[in-house]
């Protein structure tokens, strides 16, 4: 079981970029890397709200949970 982070996808849909992202969010590159790539263990909620601020969605656009 795993949590599958499309921040990535979301981003390519709204067409903005990891620096755009960076600069609406406020979090430094390293963070929104590691979030894109799916190497964190937990998201604030704060973070996560101003990210779905940030690309127009919601939290479901962005996370994903699988059973494989």
């Amino acid at each position: 079981m795993a949590i599958i982070v499309n921040l990535d996808v979301v981003m390519a849909k709204r067409k903005m970029s990891l620096n755009e992202l960076s600069e609406a969010v406020d979090i430094t590159l390293a963070n929104l890397s590691k979030l894109k790539t799916g190497k964190v263990r937990a998201i604030r909620f704060s973070t996560l709200e101003a990210i779905c601020e940030a690309l127009d969605c919601q939290p479901g656009d962005l996370l994903e949970f699988s059973k494989g």
